[in-house]
């Protein structure tokens, strides 16, 4: 009992400290996140809110202009809001014939989410969390999947290239696959914005912007290809292209994003070990312990020595004075074999008690 005791009390002590280390990490990593976010804010805020204010009173002015002009009442004014609205989606064309549900389900399932296009029916939105719950994990399991494969074929190029160019290392390490993802990446996005920007009508910037709003599934709506001049019905060969900026861009993402998860997988095993390290050196480096009956352990609690006794004990040895077979050892030769004397091995006269039994 006093042994279970120790355990569970004496022996906490090194769990505590790797536990404690871990928790300054994540409550770090917590604090670190909040930091980020209250700067994001307050950048955010000085960047935009001037903006904000000024593109209000303009509408406001507008407006205002407008109800005079033409004498519109709120109520007609409202609505007149709510037809605008409603019908921009229309612009596109149809958004529920079958070119258009293509793009929305490749936005649920890519999980984009623009916002250009919504379910408005009980049963379509009832179909669009059961699609969404099937579809968004069968989705990051398939771009998982083409992420690895392009890092394979990545890993292979590299390797081809540097013993094509006589280096001494030819493997590909983290830091090359990286290097070549980012690239490639980087190569989609200013492709892609190349193109809408020639579709579309936007600036370049703006394009950039849409191609990363959308490769990293941010998805604010802003910015939407396919929303103009019918392009649906009348334009297959752009929609079919954006899908496949769409569905390969995330496949590249998603490989560095691997690569990033692997990274970060690698550094967390490296600290575990660390942590292990430290404790079995804390461990080996501590004092034993010894308790009453004069056991001793370590901090690990691994036995060290036990001082055992021979009163009350019957199995401890066949000879009660448990000796090493001195030459004088009365117990010895009355009791077990009076003829066990090798004076030829041991010549002392002392009756030694062994170490062990």
């Amino acid at each position: 009992m006093l042994i279970e005791l120790y355990r569970d009390s004496a022996f906490e002590f090194i769990p505590d400290c790797i536990m404690k280390r871990q928790n300054v990490r994540t409550l770090s990593l917590v604090v670190c996140t909040f930091t980020y976010l209250l700067i994001g804010a307050a950048v955010f805020d000085s960047l935009e809110s001037p903006t904000e204010a000024r593109r209000w009173e303009f509408l406001q002015a507008v407006k205002n202009n407008f109800v005079k002009k033409y004498n519109v009442s709120d109520e007609d004014f409202r609505v007149m809001e709510i037809v605008i609205i409603e019908n921009k989606p229309h612009k596109a064309g149809p958004q529920w014939k079958f070119a258009g549900a293509f793009y929305f389900s490749t936005v649920v399932l890519a999980m984009i989410g623009y916002g250009h296009s919504t379910p408005v029916t009980i049963p379509g939105k009832a179909f669009c969390m059961g699609y969404a719950m099937v579809g968004i994990p069968l989705g990051l399991v398939m771009f998982q999947s083409i992420g690895e494969r392009l890092n394979k074929f990545a890993s292979v190029i590299i390797r081809r290239a540097k013993r094509a160019s006589g280096a001494r290392c030819t493997e590909a390490t983290e830091m090359n696959l990286m290097l070549a993802t980012g690239m490639l990446s980087s190569a989609i996005i200013t492709t892609g914005a190349a193109v809408f920007s020639r579709y579309e009508g936007w600036s370049y910037f703006d394009s950039f912007y849409y191609c990363f709003v959308t490769l990293t599934t941010i998805g604010f709506g802003d910015y939407v290809a396919l929303q103009n001049d019918q392009a649906l019905t009348n334009k297959p060969g752009y929609v079919a292209l954006s899908l496949v900026f769409i569905l390969f861009g995330l496949a590249v993402v998603a490989a560095s994003i691997n690569l990033l998860v692997l990274r970060f997988m690698t550094m967390q095993a490296e600290d575990a070990k660390r942590d292990e390290q430290d404790a079995q050196n804390l461990a080996g480096n501590a004092q034993p312990v010894t308790f009453d009956d004069e056991t001793t352990y370590n901090m690990n609690g691994k036995l060290l020595e036990h001082n055992y006794t021979t009163e009350n004990d019957e199995t401890a040895s066949l000879c009660s004075c448990t000796c090493m077979g001195g030459t004088r050892c009365l117990n010895h030769e009355q009791f077990i074999d009076p003829d066990f004397q090798p004076t030829d091995i041991i010549q002392s006269t002392q009756c030694l008690h062994r170490a062990s039994i």
